[in-house]
């Protein structure tokens, strides 16, 4: 994006100035060059299952065992395997009503799970069971006392409704599915005259946050043009508007970049993927799902008054598996494995990029640098208390070359360092306490440089009462030790930042050296008013302090899920929401101060949950979010001056209407559809015009096909409407009382017209092939913006000047791979 050329004054007007023309220099010159994708890799938790035979081949004995029969004995009595740990599975996000899966489960001679074949049972719930299924623990079958390996079937029922399953297996299965399978012998090495009893997993699944959208790794991967990334593929889902293309920011519902929080393993992150279309931040081989919540969330996610993007990492697997990468731009990949008698699990990941060296030959005057890494170690103490380490982080370095001085457009680097303890209990009952360091670290450019230094604390609970009434709770405590260097001199007193030559204000009216400090905590609960009927009351209170200010919030939320039939499900959630002022973009250390008070918003909706023929899920969902005091500089442009844009406080509000329809893209023929029409605006005083940012109407569609033998194809196309741009200055007088206002929007008020639509299409193109029982190797090509299309973006601009648009592109980023794993 390319800005116009207003007398941007302060460090701080210069650094959105450098790093917002970046997406601008990428496209022009860097695009060509620039690939990124993300390693493709089986469901999680799963090793992919062999194909299922007649018998399991026997496992060696121990050196202790008894000797086996011998050939011409009587078939011995086989004891069949028996769980070691609670057989059961998540819900799968975003799925609707009960659903029974039978599994085909080989177990080893060890106890543990050689595959899992879903014998019967629709998708999700089958792929949610199988991914399950693995990590679970058996001690083995027996026949005279010698562990054999052994096949059994098991029966899987995730149930929607809160109510215990019944013990009767018949009388459990949903109307419509598919009867229990009668009792069968398990088939181990030689005949087995007994027939253990199916075992029977009722899973009580925990319903989805009303208007909350999933995305899990099974499909992430194969969303053409995400580049098999969970945090890539957020784009499609409705209410989301990327800025522009190369910046990791967005527009959820009307909130700014800055109101939308990033949290992995409930971890606050500042951005989620790398610069210059890089992969996400995190590798995808560690991520299970990604959560949006675009408003009126539950009570336990808080401190943002915009969306929320929650992602949660697998779970540690006890046995060998990883996974790379080596591809046009970067390299990478994953290993996890146990150790300490399967007791303890470590994991080690990373990635990294040598762009530079293909941008010295296409482009030498720019560089563009990125890398990440993630390590975790687990260790269970006893049966159901687990403590890990969990460490990631990441670096984005983008520099230009301008008359023979290099000028950093984008220099961030985060580490965290997350040490916890799970103790888990009942059934789905769990409690969690952690200890967070963090350290993020932004280059200004010439120098300078803001820090930030964090301390969290934070304890959870989960308690699941006998009614299926789950209770959640939780603190925690949050130091941000904000440390911003101008390159002031030396005798100046700490803290202190002088005043810019060219401007008016010391730009410590914006930033500052200092210390804050949130305490919070929260409680909700999900009950069951009627069989029907379930309601989501919650209550969050922080407390924060900052720069001497103290503000308090008491952010109450409410949500409901309501069976109007089959497949029919009524589902709302409000809430109001608060935060600290925030800069444009997420950036450490760029906060205005706390003295003109909190953001608030108040998040709305209502929609209807469908259930369709072909499995296929649709939803049709209606939102209003208002916000109040929100600092908004790239959505308020035109109502106040450049400058004054960062530390303005403006009312906003959003409303519109959300389509979507799923059928899961990990079926032969799957698909992905969403649509969103709304109007976003901004207002201070009297003046009102329509967000910079607004954009009327923003269009996914995503279609996979399975041709078979390996081979997949997908398309996706995306449709934004385009933004507005003004056409002339102000004529009137300043309102008064509102400095430096922009005038009523009444005759000889700037006019405003819609630039350019843009649209795109992605194409993703597979090969795969397995190896052995569980290695698999791909080729992937997957070309992002294959039509070629190019974007147009408005001119920054103040209430007084007109400014032209700037069109650039086309950034286009073929993406060729090899890729494999076991």
């Amino acid at each position: 994006m390319v800005l116009a050329e207003p007398p941007l004054r302060g460090a701080a007007v210069r650094f959105l100035r450098r790093s917002t023309a970046a997406a601008a220099l990428l496209a022009s010159t860097l695009a060509p060059c620039l690939a990124a994708a993300a390693p493709d890799t089986p469901v999680p938790h799963a090793k992919p299952p062999a194909e299922p035979s007649d018998d399991a081949p026997p496992a060696a004995p121990p050196p202790d065992a008894p000797p086996a029969a011998p050939p011409d004995a009587p078939p011995a009595a086989l004891v069949p395997p028996t769980p070691l740990t609670p057989l059961g599975a998540d819900y799968p996000a975003g799925a609707h009503g009960d659903a029974t899966v039978r599994l085909v489960l080989t177990i080893n001679a060890d106890g543990s799970v050689r595959s899992a074949v879903a014998e019967d049972g629709v998708e999700p719930f089958a792929s949610a069971a199988v991914a399950a299924a693995t990590a679970f623990r058996f001690a083995p079958a027996t026949r005279n006392g010698a562990p054999v390996a052994a096949r059994i079937r098991v029966e899987v029922r995730f149930t929607e409704a809160a109510s215990p399953a019944p013990p009767d297996a018949s009388a459990a299965a949903p109307p419509g599915a598919s009867a229990p399978a009668p009792e069968r012998p398990a088939t181990a090495a030689g005949p087995a005259p007994s027939a253990p009893r199916p075992i029977e997993v009722t899973v009580h699944g925990e319903q989805p946050a009303p208007g909350v959208s999933s995305l899990s790794r099974g499909e992430v991967r194969i969303v053409p043009g995400a580049f098999g990334d969970p945090f890539r593929a957020l784009e499609m889902l409705p209410g989301v508007t990327p800025i522009v293309s190369g910046l990791p920011f967005f527009y959820v519902r009307g909130s700014p970049p800055g109101n939308v929080g990033y949290f992995l393993d409930g971890i606050r992150v500042p951005y989620l993927y790398h610069l210059g279309l890089g992969p996400s931040v995190v590798h995808p081989g560690i991520v299970d799902r990604v959560d949006l919540y675009p408003g009126g969330y539950p009570a336990r996610h808080g401190r943002y008054a915009g969306g929320i993007v929650s992602g949660e990492t697998t779970q540690p697997l006890p046995y060998w598996h990883g996974e790379g990468m080596l591809r046009l731009v970067d390299v990478g990949g994953l290993v996890e494995g146990p150790f300490a008698g399967d007791r303890g699990i470590a994991l080690v990941g990373g990635r990294y990029s040598y762009t530079a060296l293909l941008l010295s030959l296409a482009a030498p005057e720019v560089t563009l640098d990125y890398w990440d890494y993630q390590a975790r170690l687990s260790y269970e103490v006893v049966p159901g208390d687990r403590v890990s380490l969990f460490a990631f982080g990441a670096h984005d370095f983008l520099a230009s070359d301008e008359d023979g001085e290099m000028t950093t457009l984008f220099d961030t680097t985060f580490h965290r360092l997350d040490l916890r303890y799970d103790h888990t209990y009942g059934q789905g009952s769990s409690l969690r306490g952690a200890l967070t360091l963090g350290h993020d670290e932004t280059g200004i450019g010439d120098g300078q440089k803001a820090l930030t230094r964090t301390v969290g604390a934070r304890l959870s609970l989960a308690h699941r009462l006998r009614d299926e009434t789950t209770i959640r709770a939780g603190i925690d405590a949050v130091v941000d030790d904000n440390e911003l260097d101008l390159g002031s001199d030396a005798d100046d007193a700490p803290g202190d930042v002088p005043p810019d030559d060219d401007d008016d204000v010391p730009v410590d009216d914006l930033l500052l050296s200092r210390v804050d400090l949130t305490v919070g905590g929260y409680i909700e609960s999900d009950i069951a008013i009627t069989p029907r009927l379930r309601i989501t009351p919650g209550l969050r209170l922080d407390l924060y302090h900052s720069d001497d200010t103290v503000a308090l919030a008491v952010d109450p939320r409410l949500s409901a899920r309501l069976s109007l039939g089959r497949g029919v499900t009524f589902v709302q959630a409000h809430g109001i929401a608060s935060q600290l002022p925030s800069f444009v973009v997420p950036i450490p250390g760029f906060r205005p101060r706390l003295k003109d008070g909190l953001q608030r918003s108040f998040q709305s909706s209502a929609g209807i949950e469908l259930a369709l023929p072909e499995d296929i899920t649709a939803t049709v969902s209606v939102f209003h979010n208002a916000f109040f005091n929100m600092t908004d500089a790239l959505g308020s442009l035109g109502l106040e001056s450049v400058e004054d844009a960062f530390t303005l406080r403006a009312l906003g509000a959003a409303t519109g209407v959300e389509l979507s329809a799923h059928r899961r893209l990990t079926r032969r023929i799957g698909g992905f559809a969403s649509y969103t029409l709304s109007r976003s605006t901004r207002s201070i005083g009297r003046s009102r015009q329509l967000s910079s940012f607004d954009r009327t109407h923003v269009a996914n569609v995503a279609l996979t096909y399975d041709l078979g033998r390996g081979y997949r194809a997908g398309g996706r196309f995306v449709f934004y409407s385009g933004l507005p741009q003004r056409i002339g200055g102000a004529t009137l007088p300043p309102i008064s009382g509102v400095p430096g206002g922009a005038g009523s929007l009444a005759s000889g008020a700037p006019r405003w017209e819609r630039l350019p639509p843009f649209f795109r299409l992605d194409v993703r193109l597979e090969k795969r092939w397995s190896i052995g029982k569980a290695g698999w190797l791909a080729v992937v090509l997957d070309v992002l913006n294959a039509t070629l299309s190019k974007e147009t973006m408005p001119g920054m601009c103040d209430a007084f000047s007109s400014c032209e648009p700037t069109t650039f592109g086309p950034v286009t980023v073929p993406n060729f791979g090899l890729e494999g794993g076991f």
